[in-house]
C-alpha cells in the first residue's frame, strides 16, 4: 500500500486541477452547485475540509465520484495527523 507523505488539502485540487484549468471562480462553482459562495471559497483556501455533502455536489457536476473527493481529505487528514499525534507510548496488543 501507498502512503501519501505530503497529501494536497482537497481545496487545493480542487482549485489547480478543476478551477483554474476550466477558469471556473470558486463563486460561479458554488453557485452550480447551490451552495454558499463561501463554502467553496473557504475550501478553495484549505479553511474547512471537505463533507460528504460538498464532496457529493462535486462528483455530480464534475462527473467524477464524492469517494475521489472524500479520499483527498482523508488522505490529507491521516498526513495531518501523523505529523501532530503522539502515538509512540502505545505498545501493540501482542498475539497470544
Amino acid at each position: 500500500m501507498i502512503t501519501l507523505t505530503n497529501p494536497s488539502h482537497p481545496g487545493e485540487v480542487l482549485n489547480e486541477l478543476f478551477l483554474q484549468p476550466l477558469e471556473l471562480s470558486a463563486g460561479k462553482l458554488a453557485k452550480r452547485l447551490n451552495v454558499p459562495r463561501t463554502r467553496i471559497e473557504r475550501l478553495v483556501k484549505g479553511e474547512t475540509d471537505m463533507t460528504a455533502d460538498t464532496a457529493l455536489r462535486l462528483s455530480k457536476f464534475f462527473g467524477n465520484t464524492a469517494e475521489f473527493w472524500m479520499n483527498l481529505q482523508r488522505a490529507y487528514d491521516l498526513a495531518e495527523a501523523r505529523e501532530h499525534v503522539d502515538v509512540s507510548n502505545i505498545q501493540p496488543l501482542q498475539a497470544a
